[in-house]
């Protein structure tokens, strides 16, 4: 199970990665970025997919997803892109949300 939550954290990594390049790509016009991006996603669905052998797909595509949102948003604060009152008020529902999920859904195994 342990090894599911570690999966799940190099997608969402993965997937944060990629979503990071996608403006350097320029629409896919400049090929490493490209690639990287390419390999970002791949590999987020790939460790996504191991995931969720051990963990319900839909608690692990909503830690994903949510975990995703901040990480991005936090990124885009980084880079002088601050979220107003209600962005960070979404995301902190996400973070409840996404919480109260993982603690209600049982395991696969």
């Amino acid at each position: 199970m342990m090894n599911s939550y570690l999966y799940l954290a190099i997608a969402i990594i993965s997937e944060v990665i990629a979503t990071t390049l996608l403006p350097i790509t320029m629409g896919f016009t400049r090929i490493l970025p490209s690639l990287a991006c390419g390999i970002g996603y791949a590999s987020a669905f790939y460790f996504l997919s191991l995931a969720t052998t051990n963990i319900p797909t839909a608690v692990a595509y909503a830690i994903w997803c949510g975990a995703g949102i901040v990480l991005i948003a936090l990124i885009g604060a980084m880079q002088g892109n601050m979220p107003n009152l209600d962005t960070i008020f979404g995301m902190v529902l996400i973070i409840i949300g996404v919480s109260l999920i993982n603690m209600n859904t049982p395991s696969l195994h």
